[in-house]
């Protein structure tokens, strides 16, 4: 998932993705072989590889994005503006333009059934917010204006974020209509901030 300048360029990862995630909807990711989805991008498993490590980076590759996100709420905040109310407004702001990764996007129900269908897959979604905790917790404790407990907000709100989005995914499986998921999913947001900004922001 981390975005490196690998043979081919972005135009050979993208041919790959989307060759991917076209065969991953439509088979399950259980189904398809890496060397299925390189016959399909036309490049061989080993330039697959090149560009994404792991089998599950294929279909969960927005972790850069992620990252980048994060790292920007924290260090390309402006003035006066602290850590809490920056990551509010992004994460905010992802749901309003239906961000992939708000999980609210038009293509989120597919996306969501192939994955819960996965269990290579979930596991790989938990490392992921594993590894964005630590990355949120780095940037916090590099940060000399934020005096919180960088740890435990990193934790708290990687958990929090994830159990919103996982209980949107449920119910947007389920069949539930989109709109009122995403105002509940906005609004139970919105309370997390309001918890972590009593609890552990400070």
């Amino acid at each position: 998932m981390p975005r490196t300048a690998q043979r081919g360029g972005p135009q050979t990862r993208a041919r790959i993705s989307a060759a991917a995630t076209q065969l991953f909807l439509e088979r399950g990711f259980d189904s398809v072989t890496v060397a299925e989805v390189a016959r399909a991008a036309g490049v061989s498993s080993v330039t697959v590889f090149k560009h994404f490590p792991r089998k599950e980076d294929l279909f969960l590759d927005r972790t850069a994005d992620a990252v980048d996100l994060l790292r920007a709420a924290v260090r390309d905040r402006p003035a006066g503006v602290d850590v809490l109310t920056s990551l509010r407004d992004t994460t905010l702001r992802l749901v309003g333009t239906r961000h992939p990764l708000s999980g609210v996007n038009n293509s989120s129900v597919p996306f969501f059934r192939t994955v819960a269908a996965s269990p290579a897959l979930i596991a790989r979604a938990r490392e992921i917010g594993a590894e964005l905790q630590q990355t949120l917790a780095d940037e916090l404790g590099d940060d000399p204006t934020f005096t919180g407990d960088a740890t435990l907000l990193a934790a708290f709100f990687i958990a929090g974020y994830g159990t919103v989005l996982v209980d949107t995914a449920r119910r947007l499986i389920a069949g539930a209509p989109h709109g009122p998921v995403v105002h509940d999913h906005r609004q139970r947001l919105e309370r997390l901030f309001t918890a972590l900004r009593k609890g552990v922001a400070n």
